[in-house]
């Protein structure tokens, strides 16, 4: 005989025990009218294999059929084809799987529900952050309509999006690394031009000239301990060889006569110096250094120029000039003693501006304050005897200074180029000027020298200094026709095309330059 499992819908056959009334709670509830069970032996005859127990039971039912009695269910057997009498009744559904009967049962708008994915063993869960996702999701947003199918979210799309997310970090690291890279480079080549930069103010001549000069200034300060205000000399770069040869083949010419020259371009710095620190018998050219120090007490305020000074008898003075034949007592306004001090090279207007500017010691004092060491004077105008002295480097640092605006107002330098360029005597550096040319000078002239000192302006637009004296002879007249040579030369120099180039077209390696071309190379090799 077979054994059948047993469960509570359908007990063991062996061990069956009647548990009511086999009928829904539910048709109870509606009081239906009870109508008789069909048989067991109607629904399902009883076959050889039937146990007798079950025999009995079949037959008390069927002798007492108004008391039906449940049934239970044979897995054994099928149902019967015929119509039921129980249309409302609803019998569970019964399958046999492997010959073991199971109920089907309607799950009505339960769904079943699927056992979760299986986690890659490559992924391990992490129940803390699956939880966080979790509510993410539940909080995140309803989608709008327009949207055709909403965006499912869960923990399998954490992967990719964390994935997407790391790409701009990415591309963040690779640009910073990018700029880093380019910031060494700028660094490295700052470094370059500054190396380079130090190199080329080393093996510059410049440098070195402007070193010597500072030393001359610092050695002028040692020698005149009582002055504590000496400018600088003036810069100098490189000197003209080729000029400088032909001077000399023109003093080779004349050697009775000391010169001493000395040219500065002031637009380069390059300069021609000749026997420039041989000092010199000043003569009138020593009204030059007068008449800044008269403009000096105009810009201070001290002397006005419409200044009414009256010339005294010990002021007369013979020689060149016209005043000293006015009567003593004459006024002259300031600008007027002070303009023919210069135009005429009047010795009375010289000594009158001595007189107010304090006397003799007053202005060496200011003439040592300006860094000419060999600038003095010791006697009044005319000084035939050529007591007062200087030198042509110190007339040079004076035409400098001037012309650079250090020691006067910009007005004041002004009148003072304008009286000297209205000086009568154009005998000497004018007359080896080209046409076009203009000239602000002064003359000097007794018997045993013979100077001229100015600033010439060429039609070119470049402007020098030039100033020659020369020792000779009592009154030898190959002086002043050196000086013209001289002029002439310097000036033709200057006046080709080729000679020295301006300050501001001369390639000047700075540090400055040199990073800026590592900048431009650096760009270039980036593009």
């Amino acid at each position: 005989m077979a054994v059948s499992r047993g469960n509570k819908y359908q007990p063991d056959r062996n061990e069956f025990k009647p548990r009511g009334i086999y009928h829904s709670r539910r048709l109870s509830r509606q009081r239906r009218p009870r109508q008789p069970l069909p048989l067991e032996h109607d629904l399902h005859p009883p076959s050889s294999s039937t146990s007798p127990r079950r025999l009995r039971a079949v037959q008390s039912n069927s002798a007492n059929p108004s008391r039906p009695k449940p049934i239970p269910l044979n897995p054994t057997t099928r149902r019967s084809s015929e119509p039921s009498i129980y249309p409302n009744l609803k019998l569970p559904k019964l399958r046999t799987i492997n010959g073991i009967p199971i109920r089907e049962t309607p799950l009505g708008n339960r769904q079943m529900r699927r056992p979760p994915a299986a986690t890659p063993l490559s992924q391990p869960l992490n129940p803390r952050r699956d939880n966080n996702s979790r509510r993410q999701t539940r909080r995140s947003t309803v989608p709008t309509p327009s949207e055709a199918k909403p965006k499912r979210q869960s923990s399998r799309a954490q992967p990719t999006q964390r994935g997407k997310s790391r790409r701009p970090r990415r591309s963040q690291k690779r640009s910073a690394g990018i700029w880093i890279h380019v910031i060494r480079l700028l660094i490295l080549g700052v470094g370059i031009g500054a190396i380079a930069g130090t190199l080329l103010s080393v093996l510059d001549p410049t440098s070195k000239m402007s070193m010597r000069s500072s030393e001359v200034a610092q050695g002028n300060l040692q020698e005149s301990p009582t002055n504590q205000s000496i400018t600088p000399a003036l810069p100098l770069r490189q000197e003209i060889s080729p000029l400088k040869a032909q001077v000399q083949t023109l003093v080779a010419k004349n050697p009775k006569l000391q010169p001493g020259v000395f040219v500065v371009d002031l637009d380069t710095g390059a300069y021609l110096d000749w026997e420039s620190n041989s000092i010199f018998p000043a003569a009138s050219t020593i009204k030059v250094q007068i008449l800044v120090a008269f403009f000096q007490e105009v810009d201070a305020g001290k002397i006005r120029l419409d200044e009414p000074l009256t010339m005294e008898p010990e002021m007369i003075a013979k020689g060149s000039g016209d005043m000293q034949y006015q009567k003593p007592g004459t006024q002259y306004s300031a600008l007027e003693v002070a303009t023919k001090m210069i135009t005429i090279s009047d010795n009375t207007a010289t000594n009158m501006i001595i007189h107010r500017l304090g006397g003799i010691q007053a202005l060496n004092q200011r003439f040592i304050s300006w860094g000419l060491t060999a600038t003095a004077i010791n006697n009044p105008l005319p000084d035939l005897e050529g007591t007062n002295t200087t030198n042509a480097r110190d007339m040079a640092n004076l035409l400098y200074k001037v012309n650079q605006g250090e020691l006067l107002s910009l007005r004041s330098r002004d009148r003072l180029l304008d009286i000297m360029q209205r000086t009568v005597n154009n005998s000497l550096i004018p007359q080896g000027l080209g046409t076009g040319a203009t000239v602000a000078h002064k003359t000097g002239d007794i018997g045993s020298v013979l100077g001229d000192v100015g600033i010439v302006d060429m039609p070119t637009g470049k402007r020098y200094l030039i100033v020659t004296l020369v020792k000779r002879p009592h009154n030898d007249a190959s002086a002043s026709e050196l000086i013209r040579n001289v002029s002439r030369t310097v000036y033709d120099y200057f006046n080709k095309p080729t000679a020295t180039p301006s300050l501001n077209s001369m390639p000047i390696s700075t540090p400055a330059m040199v990073v800026s071309g590592l900048l431009i190379g650096l760009q270039g090799t980036m593009l």
